[in-house]
């Protein structure tokens, strides 16, 4: 009996320690991966701390010059509803020649938006997809207001020459 007993636990250990390892080795993730991971991590958080530093400075350049560009043409730029609608209610919405949108919502209310702000980037992006297009017909019509003037002014500028002369002369033969 007793060469039983001994048997029966034998095999209950070799059972109890033959199941441990395979359900841990489901669960278990070896070193060498979770390593490997975080190497990998730290490698994509420098390539994003890199990214948005340029980001930035792209930023900064790109409204530097939207300035330059806008001061002449217009004091601001009608964007399309249809790209602030995630905002609620807007009935207009322009962007200013220093980067902000500004937004009129059904209420009367007023929001600003900087889009120079890191979390305003991706509206940035679609408010600048639905302006800049919108340079060409800007530039153009300040193209033909400037040759209008022109135009004008040497119509007048001729004639006021003319009479110009004309007493010029007369002044010379009393």
């Amino acid at each position: 009996m007793s060469q039983e007993s001994i048997a029966t636990n034998e095999v209950a250990v070799e059972m109890t320690v033959k199941k441990e390892p395979r359900q841990n080795a489901k669960a278990l993730v070896p070193v060498q991966t979770i390593i490997e991971s975080l190497k990998s991590t730290a490698d994509d958080i420098g390539q994003v701390s890199e990214l948005t530093s340029e980001e930035k400075l792209l930023v900064a350049e790109f409204f530097k010059s939207l300035l330059k560009m806008m001061q002449p043409l217009a004091s601001s730029i009608p964007v399309d509803i249809s790209v602030v609608q995630d905002f609620g209610d807007v009935t207009q919405a322009h962007i200013d020649p220093t980067g902000h949108l500004v937004l009129l919502f059904d209420d009367g209310h007023l929001e600003l938006k900087n889009l120079e702000e890191n979390r305003n980037r991706d509206l940035m992006i679609a408010v600048v997809e639905d302006v800049l297009p919108r340079f060409k017909n800007l530039t153009g019509a300040q193209k033909r207001k400037i040759e209008n003037r022109i135009k004008f002014l040497t119509t007048v500028t001729k004639e006021m020459q003319k009479i110009s002369e004309t007493i010029s002369a007369l002044e010379a033969n009393p």
